[in-house]
C-alpha cells in the first residue's frame, strides 16, 4: 500500500488512519481486537486515539480506549509495525489543559494503557490559551528528547494560533508541531479551507482530518428525519438535511456507482485527495464496516468526478 509522509514528522502512513474513539464505547473488547486485526490485515498501519476516548459515555473515566488498543497490541506483538497516535488536552480525572505537569503525567498514563514505552504521535488534543504556547511545546519537547514521543501535532488549532506555535519552535529550537487534525469533510470545508490548509502546505505538516463522514451523514444512510429516529448522532446529522446536503449525496451516488464503491468510500477518498491531506481517519463498529473503509484507500478520483464533488459541496452550494 502507497504511503504518504506525515509531514515533516519522518512518520510514514498509508491514506487512511483508523479511529479509536469507539474502542469501550460502541465496540468492546473482542470486537475492537476484531477491527483492528482486519485494519492491519488490509494494509492500515496508524491508529489513532486520545486519553479522553471515552468520557462521555456514563461511567467512563477515560483512557477506555487506549486500554484496550494496549492490550491489543500486548496480544499481537505488533508494536513495531504500527504507528500510534494519542492525545492530550480534554478534561481527563478532572484535569484539563496543557500545562508542563499535566502533559507529563498525563503522557505516563497513556504509556501504562498502550503498555508501550512511546508514542509515535503526540497530539494537542485542543488550544490551551491559558497555557503560554512557549511552556507546552518546551513540555513536548522534552518528551521527544527524553525518546517517549516521536512527533508531535495539534489538533483542533486556528491558522493563527498554529502559525505562532510554530514560529516559537523555530525560533527557540523546541520540537514543533508536524501535523494537523482538524474536522474536515464534504459537508465541513470551511473550517480547514483557506488560511488553516495554506499554513499547512505552506509549513510543510501532515494533515490527518476526523469527522470524514459527517457523523455517518456521507454514508447516505440518514435522508431524512425519519432515518434518524432513535439514533445517538441524531442531532449531529440533522443539520445537514438542506438542499446542499442531498445534492452532496447525489453526487457523492454518481461516483459511487462510476467507481464501483460505496459513498462512504468515495466521501473518504475525497478527503485523501484534497491538497495538503495525509490521511483522513474513520472509525468502525464491526470487522465489515472496518473492511469497507479500507476500500477508501484504493479509489482514485479522477478530475471530473473530483470537479462534480466540488461543485454539490462548496459551501455557498445551498
Amino acid at each position: 500500500m502507497n504511503e504518504r509522509d506525515l509531514g515533516r514528522s519522518g512518520l510514514k502512513t498509508p491514506p487512511l488512519v483508523l479511529g479509536g474513539n469507539v474502542f469501550g464505547w460502541t465496540a468492546d473488547q473482542a470486537t475492537s481486537f476484531a477491527i483492528l486485526d482486519a485494519f492491519v490485515a488490509g494494509g492500515g498501519r496508524m491508529i489513532d486515539t486520545a486519553d479522553a476516548y471515552s468520557t462521555w459515555v456514563p461511567g467512563h473515566a477515560g483512557g477506555e480506549s487506549e486500554s484496550i488498543i494496549g492490550a491489543w497490541l500486548a496480544a499481537r506483538g505488533r508494536r513495531d509495525d504500527v504507528l500510534i497516535a494519542t492525545k492530550v488536552g480534554m478534561e481527563v480525572g478532572g484535569s484539563k489543559g496543557l500545562a508542563p505537569n499535566r502533559i507529563a503525567a498525563a503522557l505516563e498514563a497513556s504509556l501504562r494503557r498502550l503498555q508501550t514505552d512511546y508514542i509515535d504521535l503526540y497530539f494537542a488534543h485542543i488550544d490551551d490559551r491559558d497555557t503560554p504556547l512557549e511552556e507546552a511545546l518546551a513540555a513536548f519537547d522534552r518528551l521527544v528528547r527524553a525518546g517517549k514521543v516521536r512527533a508531535i501535532g495539534a489538533s483542533n488549532y486556528e491558522a493563527p494560533r498554529l502559525a505562532q506555535a510554530l514560529d516559537i519552535s523555530a525560533r527557540a529550537g523546541l520540537a514543533a508541531y508536524t501535523v494537523l487534525q482538524p474536522a474536515y469533510n464534504l459537508m465541513e470545508r470551511a473550517g480547514f479551507e483557506g488560511r488553516l490548509q495554506a499554513l499547512c502546505r505552506e509549513r510543510g505538516l501532515g494533515v490527518v482530518p476526523y469527522f470524514g463522514l459527517a457523523s455517518g451523514f456521507l454514508t447516505g444512510k440518514y435522508r431524512s428525519e425519519a432515518d434518524l429516529a432513535g439514533r445517538a448522532r441524531a442531532g449531529l446529522v440533522k443539520k445537514y438535511l438542506t438542499p446542499r446536503g442531498f445534492k452532496v449525496l447525489e453526487a457523492l451516488e454518481i461516483v459511487a456507482r462510476a467507481q464501483r464503491a460505496t459513498m462512504t468510500q468515495v466521501a473518504l477518498a475525497w478527503v485523501a485527495a484534497q491538497p495538503g491531506v495525509t490521511a483522513p481517519i474513520a472509525s468502525a463498529t464491526s470487522v465489515a464496516q472496518a473492511e469497507e473503509l479500507l476500500g477508501a484507500m484504493r479509489i482514485a478520483l479522477n478530475a471530473e468526478q473530483l470537479a462534480l464533488l466540488d461543485a454539490a459541496s462548496r459551501p455557498e452550494a445551498q
